[in-house]
């Protein structure tokens, strides 16, 4: 029977334990890695709860000092909105702060392998991602609420509930966030930040009829600025959360990458063991057969890597260097950007071969789809590069997530249930 850790260097031993167990079987699950996994996840629940109860507090207290002299409205000046976006962000980011230290520090000790300025890089991306999405959902809720209320103010007490309310929750989730990241919560944080970034950059934009142009208006003081430094934020952020989601992919994918490989070797060995002559070596047919097939089935992670990178980096380019400053090299960011998401689309049964068919199938069909898109701006006139940009956005978002999940399933595959 599990017992339920107490000792205050449990989580740590656990975790190392974890990621030692991890590290020694790649591609697989033993019945010792399951139960470490089993017991890191109630202990992970539990500090979590504690974090939700902290955040919970700092709510609390903050409520009871504000709104001793007045009664709050939910969203306005002074209002609950205000202080709990504070409250959400703060307590997101110092949850999150604690969550990732245990994943990366120890149940995932290949990411704190990796340079320090990128370590740094990536912490303080995913740490504005959620202080950020808490902050957001504060604002949004809560003016949602005081328009289907309207005039409605409550006492202090309420308010202090619902800071409290506000911080509990935002430790708790961003807390479980950091602490079990992988792959597909990073690509759904990634959606959930890009989105809501430039949605507020959208409403708060002094320039109601920016959308006649394209979205990088929205980053040009044209814009105001308010709605500028939100959307080239986003854009950097969301960039570096992408070099950050690469890492998770291909460590996934060399995992994949090594067992295939492997029995595709045996394989092959097998077949060429009849053709060899009775001194042991092959004939040339034989050897250049195997030398191609050999090319073709290798999956080419590091390629995979690169252009992914590239697609980060140009990402966040395009939010360093807003067309307001530098047309051109906006563009060429921009340009960058697209392509390398074209090369992901059009390359995948050469850069990894052993996926299943269909997901080929989508992604020819993902990149027909922006083709298309883009002749429907130019040279047909159908729409403006708004609707191309909302278009190429959610079809990347889209491809993204069925990548992501096509490869948890291959990893899984390998895996199995433990023996």
């Amino acid at each position: 029977m599990i017992r339920s850790p107490s000792t205050h260097g449990t989580a740590r031993r656990l975790a190392a334990q974890a990621a030692v167990e991890e590290a020694t079987h790649p591609a697989e699950t033993t019945r010792s890695q399951a139960e470490t996994q089993a017991r890191l996840q109630v202990l992970i629940e539990s500090r979590a709860i504690w974090c939700a109860i902290g955040g919970a507090l700092i709510g609390l207290g903050l409520g009871f000092f504000v709104f001793g002299d007045h009664r709050p409205p939910l969203a306005g000046e002074e209002s609950i909105q205000v202080y709990g976006s504070v409250v959400g962000g703060v307590t997101a980011a110092l949850a999150f702060l604690l969550g990732f230290s245990l994943n990366t520090r120890l149940a995932n000790i290949w990411l704190g392998q990796r340079p320090r300025i990128r370590q740094v890089m990536d912490t303080l991306a995913l740490l504005v991602v959620h202080a950020s999405i808490a902050v957001m959902v504060s604002l949004g809720l809560f003016r949602v609420f005081q328009e289907a209320f309207i005039g409605l103010t409550v006492d202090h007490i309420a308010g202090a509930v619902l800071l409290a309310i506000v911080g509990g929750t935002a430790g708790y989730f961003s807390f479980n966030s950091g602490a079990r990241i992988n792959a597909f919560t990073l690509s759904t944080l990634l959606a959930i930040f890009t989105a809501s970034g430039v949605l507020v950059s959208m409403i708060f934009a002094e320039n109601p009829f920016w959308w006649h142009v394209m979205f990088s208006e929205l980053g040009t003081g044209q814009a105001g600025l308010t709605s500028f430094w939100t959307f080239n934020t986003t854009l950097v952020v969301s960039g570096t959360i992408i070099t950050t989601l690469t890492a998770f992919i291909t460590r996934d994918l060399e995992i994949w990458s090594d067992h295939i490989s492997g029995t595709r070797d045996q394989e092959l060995e097998r077949r060429q063991a009849g053709r060899r002559r009775p001194n042991g070596s092959l004939p040339l047919g034989a050897r250049l057969t195997a030398a191609v097939s050999r090319h073709v089935s290798r999956p080419r992670i590091g390629l995979v890597r690169s252009v992914m990178i590239a697609m980060g980096v140009s990402l966040a380019g395009v939010g360093l260097v807003p067309i307001s400053l530098h047309h051109d090299i906006h563009v060429l960011f921009t340009a960058g950007f697209g392509l390398s998401f074209l090369i992901l689309l059009l390359g995948m049964p050469y850069l990894l071969p052993g996926f299943p068919r269909t997901f080929y199938l989508v992604s020819y069909l993902a990149a027909a789809g922006v083709i298309f898109a883009g002749a429907l701006w130019e040279p047909i006139g159908y729409y403006n590069l708004t609707s191309l940009e909302l278009i190429g956005a959610a079809v990347l978002l889209s491809w993204m997530v069925v990548f992501i999940r096509n490869i948890a399933a291959q990893v899984a595959q390998l895996k199995g249930p433990f023996s």
